[in-house]
């Protein structure tokens, strides 16, 4: 087949879009497809997450060019919704009649909706329904977002295949056996949906001796000066870090060196930043905004309510296991990774929506 894929950025701050629906593309050439990445503002011809293959064809230019470039396409596989460029691919798949697949990664659950509500209520009537319902199928990587499909009135037909985990070399863990300071760690976009005030609250609260808490990423729309001030007003200056975007090795190492991840989020369609934490072998503790129910009967994790309340009981019920403890509950979790989301396994079900279509 010939698929084009399409995504907003796959600049790293874009987050987990960004990687997953590049490895999604290695994963389909690798199975033997001809597959184009393009995204409006052309980074599919500076990612480093493709540089694993070289049957991935980089798409340049606007949608246009970029189909034109792609002769003959079987299929467009558009991930996110909202944008200009996503209206006008839906148009480009309606007059060229070609199957369109719409990945919503998350963007139609009831936080994203409320967020910038009149935008997207105004975005919704005028042409984001309408172009939903056009689609040949609506992909979601988790059933509550399927859910919302149909409250939407939405009845195309909708596959639920979770993203795929990348499994790094088996961790190290004799140096954190020996630590004396011990990390959580967080990597995700510095933003509201994240829910970082929530985890400074938590944090405050239990105030775990002799650990510290690292957030990796990109600061967006400037939450990073209100969680400084929360920082500050708390008095936990030397119990938060945060590094930036960090990438390659540097963010092997800040997975490698944590003892615990923490992603406290209001919403996540997937949560990549989970399926990365447990194949890195780390016990995790997040939310009932994010699909990752599973933790728990998995013994990898805490999966709580979405408060101040739940994050800093699982925080303190963390940070007061021995290292050896946390050790084993992580490798549980990357056996259960490894069992469950290779990329191999997810881009074969990919494979078997399209060919419905």
């Amino acid at each position: 087949m010939k698929v084009f894929l399409a995504v907003a950025s796959f600049d790293p701050s874009y987050g987990g879009p960004a990687r997953s629906v590049s490895s999604l593309a290695v994963a389909l050439a690798a199975a033997g497809h001809t597959i184009g990445v393009w995204a409006p503002d052309q980074s599919a011809a500076t990612t480093t997450y493709l540089d694993k293959t070289a049957n991935v064809l980089r798409l340049l230019g606007n949608e246009r060019q970029a189909l034109a470039q792609f002769e003959n396409a079987d299929l467009i596989h558009d991930n996110g919704i909202w944008l200009p460029h996503n209206h006008r691919l839906a148009k480009l798949a309606q007059t060229r009649k070609i199957p369109r697949v719409v990945s919503t990664r998350g963007m139609l659950e009831p936080w994203a909706l409320n967020h910038k509500r009149w935008k997207k209520r105004l975005a919704w009537q005028l042409y984001q329904k309408r172009d939903m319902r056009a689609a040949s199928a609506l992909h979601a990587t988790a059933a509550g977002e399927a859910t919302q499909f149909k409250r939407l009135g939405l009845h195309a037909p909708n596959h639920v295949i979770p993203n795929g985990v990348d499994l790094p070399a088996p961790p190290e863990q004799n140096s954190k056996l020996k630590a004396t300071e011990r990390t959580a760690l967080f990597v995700g976009r510095l933003y509201p949906v994240k829910g970082l005030p929530m985890l400074i609250d938590a944090w405050a609260r239990v105030r775990p001796p002799a650990w510290k808490m690292q957030l990796v990423g990109p600061d967006e729309a400037g939450h990073r000066s209100q969680l400084d001030t929360m920082i500050r007003n708390a008095h936990l200056q030397n119990h938060f870090e945060f590094t930036g975007i960090l990438q390659g090795e540097a963010l092997q190492n800040a997975y490698n060196q944590a003892d615990i991840f923490i992603l406290p989020s209001h919403m996540e369609s997937f949560g990549m930043a989970v399926g990365e934490a447990l194949a890195h072998g780390l016990p995790v503790i997040t939310t009932h905004g994010t699909p990752w129910n599973s933790l728990q009967t998995e013994g990898c994790g805490w999966w709580v309510p979405t408060s101040t309340d739940g994050i800093a009981a699982a925080l303190k019920d963390a940070t007061g296991r021995p290292p050896a403890e946390l050790s084993r509950m992580g490798a549980q979790g990357r056996h259960w990774i490894e069992r469950e989301f290779s990329w191999t396994h997810v881009a074969s079900r990919m494979l078997k929506l399209y060919q419905s279509i």
